[in-house]
């Protein structure tokens, strides 16, 4: 699990903004907002322009370096803060699997170019390497039996890449260690990996509830037509309070069609509201990434009535008990102990800070609080 991540000099990130998962308080209640001891279900709030996206974006930050394909619009306009005189962000994750603590940290000169690498594995250093300067330190790769991987080859490629386009993504040094060797299946870089390959973000405020062409849904029908994720699908809708019975028909062209099951069929595309559309594009969503080790789940209420938004925390602390999923939200209905806790809620404020509830006041925080009334008579105000 993501045991800390912290950032600064991104975007609107001036200073360090650090998301600590490792902070639990004592609370006895909503204990599935706590898996392994790490917070595993958080909510965010925050005012409008406070960079709630980009700190999504930030922690996916290590996915886009990992992938081939990038999951982002390019970021190159504006992906340092304006602010600052400093040259470089720097992304610092800590990780925990099992007994060992994970450090991978790096410096970026801009979205697509690494100045720096560095992994650390309880402590001790497993390699670091400088994009700029060439200078290395590879010798702690034997400990984690990785010391069958060809370093000059990656040193050959460093080099010969030299003058090329600035544009041209830096091909991470952990990611040629785990392609380019013979690791075991226990071996820690493959869990990291698996871990950072299954990091998702769903943004469902721009668009959630907009209904998108045909062959946009093709791939989730095919899905639902398998065997009991129809089923599924129609559980999940009924818990978000929307009473249906569905069924997929099979069309002429081959094609699958969704209807809501009548006297007379009714297309669910056609007749849905546009609440219903923005669950269907949740679902959709989740079903893909079902497998995701952390999501974050950006304005994931924009379409929803109040009671249906605590209907998909609850759904998703019941479905997901081992994905860390990070929500943010402006809707202050949800910032109640009946479905969180203090040390899962935070506010991101204006200047770059992220704060539980339970270190936003000096007020011992218990279940009995009304935290949303907190809120409103200005508690918390000095956090935003």
């Amino acid at each position: 699990m993501l045991k800390r991540f912290e950032v600064s000099n991104y975007r609107n990130f001036k200073d360090k903004v650090k998301v600590d998962f490792s902070k639990v308080g004592g609370y006895q209640f909503n204990s599935e907002c706590i898996t392994n001891n790490k917070i595993s279900k958080m909510l965010i709030y925050g005012r409008n322009a406070t960079g709630k996206t980009n700190l999504g974006k930030a922690l996916l930050d290590i996915s886009n370096n990992m992938a081939r394909i990038r999951f982002f619009s390019s970021q190159a306009v504006a992906y340092l803060n304006a602010d600052s005189n400093e040259k470089m962000a720097l992304f610092k994750y800590v990780f925990q699997f099992d007994d060992n603590e994970i450090v991978y940290m790096y410096h970026k000169i801009s979205e697509y170019q690494l100045f720096d690498e560095e992994l650390l594995v309880d402590g001790n250093r497993v390699f670091y390497f400088n994009f700029e300067t060439k200078e290395n330190d590879f010798e702690g790769l034997e400990e984690l039996e990785a010391e069958t991987v060809i370093t000059d080859r990656f040193l050959q490629a460093m080099n010969s890449n030299k003058g090329d386009d600035d544009e041209a993504p830096t091909l991470p040094f952990l990611r040629w260690v785990i392609n380019n060797t013979a690791l075991k299946e226990n071996s820690i870089l493959l869990k990291l990996d698996d871990f950072i390959n299954r990091m998702a973000m769903v943004t469902v405020g721009s668009g959630g509830g907009v209904y998108r062409p045909r062959k946009f849904y093709d791939t989730f029908f095919d899905a639902l037509d398998e065997k009991d994720n129809l089923k599924d699908f129609e559980d999940f809708l009924n818990i978000m309070g929307i009473e249906c019975s569905l069924v997929m028909k099979h069309l002429p062209d081959g094609q699958k069609e969704l209807y809501f099951q009548h006297e007379k069929l009714v297309p669910f595309m056609e007749t849905a509201s546009s609440g219903t559309i923005s669950l269907l594009n949740l679902y959709r969503r989740l079903f893909m990434g079902k497998n995701s080790s952390l999501l974050y789940m950006d304005e994931f209420d924009a379409f929803y009535h109040y009671e249906m938004s605590e209907n998909v925390i609850r759904f998703l602390k019941a479905k997901y008990p081992e994905c860390q999923i990070i929500m943010t939200t402006h809707n202050t209905n949800l910032m109640t102990n009946r479905l969180m806790r203090p040390d899962s809620l935070f506010i991101l404020s204006r200047r770059g800070t992220l704060t539980a509830l339970c270190d936003a006041t000096e007020r011992e925080l218990r279940e009995g609080h009304n935290l949303e009334k907190m809120y409103i008579s200005g508690e918390f105000d000095k956090y935003e």
